[in-house]
């Protein structure tokens, strides 16, 4: 099977659409104000509004009161939500969507055990998608983790942590993940995709999975 990509930190309609032109699964957008690629709910909406069919919509929240999600569910029409926080499976699988749950992973004080029991502790989750720990950020660090410490059973893994053109096809054959998960990687600056970059991720993550 094919390996899915999510470009996340899409801020605009123009970046959006050149994803989805290069073969983008999903795009993801972040609801994390300290972000330096947080987009506002109603640029989301427009955004949306105009992709075409069958591409998958990703809200990303870290630590967000339940209140707001649901008002920003709402305002958007987003199809999916990514907790990249502290959130608990009972607060997660609260909201009229799927999710799927973000780990960070600690290669000094994490088994490649510690990680497939976390999470499976989240069984509702529809995804799990693991990211490189860094103390004090949640995500989006721009550094590769110990790829051995993924767990065996990767049908819901969704790869992150430092991928980009230049590993994402060893990510692949090394991991067999069903997607993998791109930001920073393929920027021309905070916030604004490089459609050169975007294009050859894609490419290289998909003739991966087929070699």
């Amino acid at each position: 099977m094919t390996c899915k990509v999510k470009i996340c930190g899409i801020t605009n309609l123009n970046d959006a659409l050149q994803a989805v032109a290069a073969g983008a699964d999903a795009l993801g957008f972040v609801f994390y104000r300290p972000s330096p690629r947080y987009v506002e709910p109603v640029v989301v909406a427009n955004i949306i509004a105009a992709l075409p069919p069958f591409v998958t919509t990703v809200g990303l929240f870290v630590n967000e009161p339940a209140e707001s999600i649901d008002h920003i569910l709402r305002q958007t029409g987003l199809d999916l939500i990514q907790f990249h926080g502290d959130e608990e499976e009972p607060f997660c699988r609260q909201f009229s969507r799927p999710y799927i749950k973000a780990l960070r992973v600690d290669g000094a004080q994490q088994s490649q055990q510690d990680v497939a029991s976390l999470a499976a502790s989240y069984a509702s989750a529809r995804g799990i998608l693991l990211d490189t720990y860094r103390a004090g950020v949640p995500g989006g660090t721009g550094e590769v983790f110990d790829w051995a410490l993924v767990p065996e059973n990767t049908a819901n893994i969704i790869l992150a942590g430092g991928l980009d053109p230049s590993n994402v096809a060893m990510a692949v054959r090394n991991v067999s993940p069903y997607s993998v998960d791109v930001s920073g990687g393929v920027e021309a600056s905070h916030g604004v995709k490089d459609a050169a970059k975007v294009s050859k991720f894609i490419v290289a993550a998909k003739t991966a999975c087929d070699i």
